[in-house]
């Protein structure tokens, strides 16, 4: 069970939700119902990306981001633009620590003003706030 302070700040924004690593795997969690979890997946990934200061590990990376999430027909593609994903397919020869950028705000307002606030009236957010409450 997460701490009440969590759950609730959980209420008060997605950055909050998703800086908690119990919130990540809640909302992740409420994600797979709704089958949008590739957008967390995505976001995470992303992050993930965006961090890393190898050359080599970028490439590696990017390409990987590229294949399961970006590219036509990919595994757990995500709902971006065509621009947007023709963008990141020609930057994969040379890929820099925010070609994904774009492509990831575009998923963090579709998570923020579409799924976001359906976690927040979701049963499962409830009852967690209930018995944080009651805690």
């Amino acid at each position: 069970m997460a701490p009440v302070d969590d759950v609730v700040a959980w209420g008060e924004s997605l950055d909050q939700l998703l800086e908690c690593k119990t919130g990540q795997l809640v909302f992740e969690e409420f994600l797979r119902t709704e089958y949008s979890e590739e957008n967390l997946f995505f976001w995470l990934a992303c992050e993930v990306y965006r961090k890393t200061t190898s050359q080599t590990e970028i490439t590696t990376a990017a390409k990987r981001i590229y294949t399961e999430f970006v590219q036509v027909d990919a595994p757990r593609q995500i709902n971006i633009d065509c621009e947007t994903r023709e963008s990141i397919r020609e930057n994969l020869s040379q890929p820099w620590p925010n070609c994904f950028d774009r492509a990831q705000r575009l998923i963090y307002g579709l998570m923020e003003n579409d799924c976001y606030p359906r976690f927040l009236k979701s049963e499962m957010y409830q009852a967690l706030l209930e018995q944080a409450e009651q805690q």
